[in-house]
Protein backbone atom coordinates (compact mmCIF):
# COMPACT_ATOMS: atom_id res chain seq x y z
CA UNK A 1 0.00 0.00 0.00
CA UNK A 2 1.39 3.91 -0.64
CA UNK A 3 1.79 5.88 1.79
CA UNK A 4 -0.03 9.00 1.30
CA UNK A 5 3.30 11.11 1.61
CA UNK A 6 4.66 8.86 -1.24
CA UNK A 7 2.09 9.74 -3.64
CA UNK A 8 3.31 13.07 -6.06
CA UNK A 9 1.68 15.91 -6.73
CA UNK A 10 -1.39 17.05 -7.62
CA UNK A 11 -2.61 13.19 -6.83
CA UNK A 12 -1.79 13.49 -3.07
CA UNK A 13 -3.92 17.06 -3.00
CA UNK A 14 -6.89 15.39 -4.86
CA UNK A 15 -6.85 12.33 -2.60
CA UNK A 16 -6.83 14.44 0.55
CA UNK A 17 -9.47 16.62 -0.76
CA UNK A 18 -12.00 13.26 -1.16
CA UNK A 19 -15.11 13.37 0.89
CA UNK A 20 -14.54 9.85 2.20
CA UNK A 21 -17.07 8.64 4.82
CA UNK A 22 -15.74 6.44 7.11
CA UNK A 23 -16.76 2.63 7.25
CA UNK A 24 -18.37 1.14 10.15
CA UNK A 25 -17.69 -2.63 11.64
CA UNK A 26 -20.65 -4.69 10.51
CA UNK A 27 -22.25 -5.59 6.87
CA UNK A 28 -24.29 -3.26 5.70
CA UNK A 29 -27.12 -5.58 5.30
CA UNK A 30 -28.54 -8.60 6.61
CA UNK A 31 -28.27 -11.68 4.64
CA UNK A 32 -27.93 -15.66 4.22
CA UNK A 33 -24.82 -17.37 6.14
CA UNK A 34 -22.06 -17.08 3.57
CA UNK A 35 -22.72 -20.77 2.59
CA UNK A 36 -25.48 -19.86 1.15
CA UNK A 37 -24.30 -16.60 -1.11
CA UNK A 38 -23.55 -16.02 -4.43
CA UNK A 39 -20.50 -13.65 -4.70
CA UNK A 40 -19.55 -11.58 -7.66
CA UNK A 41 -16.49 -9.66 -7.77
CA UNK A 42 -16.16 -5.94 -8.68
CA UNK A 43 -12.17 -5.38 -9.10
CA UNK A 44 -10.49 -1.45 -9.76
CA UNK A 45 -8.26 -2.65 -11.88
CA UNK A 46 -9.54 -1.64 -15.20
CA UNK A 47 -10.03 -5.26 -16.43
CA UNK A 48 -11.15 -5.66 -19.78
CA UNK A 49 -11.51 -8.30 -22.94
CA UNK A 50 -8.48 -8.13 -25.08
CA UNK A 51 -10.84 -7.32 -27.80
CA UNK A 52 -12.84 -4.23 -25.82
CA UNK A 53 -11.35 -1.01 -26.01
CA UNK A 54 -8.88 0.29 -22.51
CA UNK A 55 -10.61 2.52 -19.83
CA UNK A 56 -10.10 6.03 -20.39
CA UNK A 57 -8.51 7.75 -16.93
CA UNK A 58 -10.91 8.68 -14.81
CA UNK A 59 -13.61 6.81 -16.68
CA UNK A 60 -16.77 6.30 -14.30
CA UNK A 61 -18.10 3.23 -16.89
CA UNK A 62 -17.63 -0.01 -15.93
CA UNK A 63 -17.22 -3.56 -17.56
CA UNK A 64 -18.96 -6.88 -17.34
CA UNK A 65 -16.52 -9.47 -17.43
CA UNK A 66 -17.98 -13.22 -17.83
CA UNK A 67 -16.81 -16.06 -15.30
CA UNK A 68 -16.10 -17.82 -18.46
CA UNK A 69 -13.60 -15.46 -19.95
CA UNK A 70 -10.09 -16.95 -19.64
CA UNK A 71 -7.85 -14.90 -17.87
CA UNK A 72 -5.60 -14.52 -20.58
CA UNK A 73 -7.95 -12.52 -22.67
CA UNK A 74 -7.56 -10.15 -19.80
CA UNK A 75 -5.80 -6.62 -20.00
CA UNK A 76 -5.37 -4.30 -17.29
CA UNK A 77 -5.86 -0.84 -18.74
CA UNK A 78 -5.23 0.69 -14.64
CA UNK A 79 -2.25 2.54 -14.78
CA UNK A 80 -0.78 4.22 -11.78
CA UNK A 81 2.65 4.86 -10.51
CA UNK A 82 1.03 4.01 -7.71
CA UNK A 83 0.58 0.53 -8.38
CA UNK A 84 2.58 -2.31 -8.86
CA UNK A 85 1.20 -4.61 -11.55
CA UNK A 86 4.01 -7.56 -11.00
CA UNK A 87 1.87 -9.11 -8.96
CA UNK A 88 -1.33 -9.01 -11.12
CA UNK A 89 1.18 -10.28 -13.89
CA UNK A 90 2.05 -13.11 -12.14
CA UNK A 91 -1.37 -14.20 -10.85
CA UNK A 92 -4.41 -12.64 -11.74
CA UNK A 93 -6.17 -13.93 -8.46
CA UNK A 94 -4.07 -11.10 -7.07
CA UNK A 95 -7.03 -8.85 -8.30
CA UNK A 96 -9.64 -10.86 -10.00
CA UNK A 97 -9.47 -13.67 -7.72
CA UNK A 98 -12.10 -16.25 -9.43
CA UNK A 99 -10.05 -18.81 -9.02
CA UNK A 100 -10.03 -18.82 -5.18
CA UNK A 101 -13.86 -18.46 -5.32
CA UNK A 102 -14.45 -21.44 -7.19
CA UNK A 103 -12.76 -23.04 -4.73
CA UNK A 104 -14.23 -21.88 -1.91
CA UNK A 105 -17.74 -22.89 -3.36
CA UNK A 106 -16.40 -26.47 -4.61
CA UNK A 107 -15.23 -26.08 -0.10
CA UNK A 108 -18.81 -25.28 0.34
CA UNK A 109 -17.84 -22.06 1.92
CA UNK A 110 -20.24 -20.32 -0.67
CA UNK A 111 -22.83 -21.09 -2.55
CA UNK A 112 -21.27 -20.39 -5.75
CA UNK A 113 -20.13 -17.37 -7.99
CA UNK A 114 -22.21 -15.49 -10.27
CA UNK A 115 -21.96 -16.13 -13.85
CA UNK A 116 -20.70 -11.92 -14.70
CA UNK A 117 -18.29 -10.30 -12.46
CA UNK A 118 -17.21 -6.47 -12.84
CA UNK A 119 -14.57 -3.82 -13.24
CA UNK A 120 -14.04 -0.16 -13.08
CA UNK A 121 -11.11 2.32 -13.31
CA UNK A 122 -9.79 3.01 -10.08
CA UNK A 123 -8.69 6.70 -8.93
CA UNK A 124 -12.07 7.59 -9.97
CA UNK A 125 -14.06 10.58 -7.77
CA UNK A 126 -16.38 8.13 -6.03
CA UNK A 127 -18.80 10.80 -6.51
CA UNK A 128 -19.28 10.12 -10.75
CA UNK A 129 -19.41 6.32 -10.32
CA UNK A 130 -23.49 6.49 -8.88
CA UNK A 131 -25.05 5.51 -11.94
CA UNK A 132 -22.01 2.86 -12.26
CA UNK A 133 -23.08 1.49 -9.19
CA UNK A 134 -26.54 1.69 -9.93
CA UNK A 135 -25.87 -0.41 -13.16
CA UNK A 136 -23.83 -2.82 -11.52
CA UNK A 137 -25.98 -3.37 -8.70
CA UNK A 138 -29.23 -3.77 -11.08
CA UNK A 139 -27.11 -6.66 -13.04
CA UNK A 140 -25.86 -8.29 -9.69
CA UNK A 141 -29.60 -8.23 -8.71
CA UNK A 142 -30.41 -9.69 -11.26
CA UNK A 143 -28.35 -13.16 -11.16
CA UNK A 144 -29.34 -13.67 -7.74
CA UNK A 145 -26.00 -12.15 -6.43
CA UNK A 146 -25.75 -11.63 -2.63
CA UNK A 147 -22.63 -10.84 -1.36
CA UNK A 148 -19.50 -8.65 -3.65
CA UNK A 149 -16.13 -9.39 -3.20
CA UNK A 150 -14.31 -5.43 -3.33
CA UNK A 151 -10.88 -5.92 -5.27
CA UNK A 152 -9.54 -2.42 -4.72
CA UNK A 153 -6.52 -1.77 -6.69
Amino acid sequence: MTRTIDIPEPTRTAILALDIVPATSGAFVAGPPLAQRRVAVVTSAALHPRSAPPFLPGSAEYRALSADLPAGDLVMSHVSINYDRTGWQRDVNTIYPLDRLREMAADGVIAGITETHFSVMGSTDPATMRATAAAMAAHMHAERCSAVLLCPV
